[in-house]
């Protein structure tokens, strides 16, 4: 039996969070993180790595395209080998310093190993050691689903562990699902030079984002020669001999069957609340596997808190850090503000992204305001027209009755750095007579948020 202040089981974006509060105020925090490679799912295998290779994909896409600007360059190829090369590298530089942190044992006291809670106030490790503390902190991530499709479970296929970490380019590949990683993984082959068909059984990909922002996505994706499947029914799954795999669905009435040397099972990530005796601690687990907790992260047991993707609503980093902290301040007796998830903050590093900021407009209208809104398309505007960027627009939605802004988007070119033009004014729920007059320097592409202030601006004031 060992005792600890503070202990958190699992050392990702939430659980570091959480530990590296708790030591301001106390010397005993413990890890326990039985994970292959410590760091988290985010510097790992998530946010990071998928970037650094996304990025590379548009360099790729911006030099397949050269002679649009008048710039001649030789048949780019790329090498994956290198690829995957400057994605280690990258990955390395933020993966040392958390893991030089996690184990640093003048820090944190650390197990790797797993367990389970057997009691309301004990973890047990694998080896029968037994964990009591003051406080404890779940914060085990994600796992990825596997639901019930036909033939799924007997066929070779990725993930997007796999996908992340090649060094060679596929012929071809068969992507399950639409939400964020089988869309930004899937653009990010097929600009490589892989031959893609992404499979969707919703009417449109990238559902959590609203359909008029995924349709200007799934336009450019078919632009660009991913032939992309909606509104499907899958009716088997078969692997070819000597020839990869097969996937047999509808969609649109039809009957389909395509064929690829690989098969991507993208369809999405569950919590990882299985296997922690959560029921024998007394913490509630939703049916979906979110743990319940409340503003201040703490569980149906009040020793025992919950953060990060184990939790929700979201899915992201910034969430997932603010959770731990908030954890660990109060319980330490501190007074953190509670979580507020009201205004949520979603960015997706698709060509082009979209950027969000704020509930979506049914939402906003359930709500209770009176919404208007207002938009204006990147193929209309100076700066994103020479730049050959005109997927696209930027909307805004405020409250006509007092001109207070809602919510803002940018669906376009580098579209999660424009929301953050308007996430501060949604996010201290700023009028449009605030903002109005603001200078937008000419010519950038941030310029083009003007637009819609002006036309909400007229729409709310002129009748005044």
């Amino acid at each position: 039996m060992k005792h600890h202040t503070f202990v958190v089981i699992g050392g990702g974006s939430a659980g570091y969070a959480a530990a590296n509060t708790a030591r301001q105020f106390t010397d005993d925090v413990a890890i326990i993180d039985n994970s292959e490679e410590l760091g988290g799912l985010c510097i790992l295998k998530g946010c990071m790595p998928s970037k650094t290779l996304i990025y590379m994909a548009e360099v790729m896409h911006l030099a397949q395209h050269a002679a649009t600007f008048g710039i001649e360059v030789p048949e780019p190829r790329p090498n994956m080998k290198k690829v995957h090369e400057r994605k280690v590298t990258m990955i390395d530089d933020f993966k040392n310093y958390r893991q030089k942190n996690l184990l640093d044992t003048s820090k944190f006291t650390l197990y790797r190993q797993r367990g389970e809670f057997i009691d309301a106030d004990t973890f047990q490790l694998d080896d029968g050691t037994q964990i009591t503390a003051d406080h404890f902190v779940v914060s085990t991530g994600s796992i990825i689903s596997s639901p019930p499709v036909p033939g799924l479970d007997s066929v070779p296929q990725l993930l997007s562990d796999h996908v992340l970490d090649l060094d060679n380019l596929p012929e071809s590949m068969i992507v399950l699902g639409g939400g964020i990683v089988a869309a930004e993984l899937a653009q990010f082959l097929n600009r490589m030079g892989t031959e893609v068909t992404l499979i969707q059984r919703s009417e449109y990909i990238l559902k959590h984002a609203g359909a008029e922002a995924a349709s200007v996505v799934q336009q450019a994706f078919r632009d660009e020669g991913i032939a992309l499947f909606t509104g499907t029914k899958i009716h088997a799954i078969e692997e070819i001999a000597d020839q990869g795999i097969r996937v047999s669905f509808e969609s649109g009435g039809e009957s389909h069957a395509v064929e690829a040397k690989h098969l991507f099972n993208a369809l999405g990530r569950v919590p990882n609340s299985a296997g922690l005796g959560l029921d024998k601690a007394g913490v509630s687990v939703q049916k979906n596997g979110l743990i319940q907790a409340d503003p201040f992260l703490v569980t149906t047991n009040p020793k025992v808190y919950a953060a990060g993707d184990v939790t929700g609503p979201d899915a992201v980093v910034h969430t997932a850090v603010k959770q731990g902290e908030t954890a660990a301040l109060h319980a330490f007796g501190q007074t953190p503000k509670p979580m507020d998830y009201s205004c949520p903050f979603d960015v997706i590093f698709t060509d082009p992204q979209i950027g969000r900021i704020g509930p979506q407009e049914h939402e906003l209208r359930e709500q209770g305001y009176d919404v208007i809104s207002a938009d204006y398309p990147f193929d209309d505007h100076g700066k994103s027209i020479l730049m050959e960027a005109n997927y696209g627009y930027v909307k805004i939605w405020a409250d006509r009755k007092t001109g207070k802004l809602l919510a803002a988007e940018c669906v376009g070119k580098d579209g999660g750095e424009l929301v953050h033009a308007l996430s501060l004014p949604v996010q201290l729920g700023l009028t449009l007579k605030d903002i109005k007059g603001i200078y937008w320097y000419h010519p950038t592409l941030s310029e083009i948020w003007e637009y819609p202030i002006d036309d909400l601006y007229d729409a709310i004031y002129d009748s005044e």
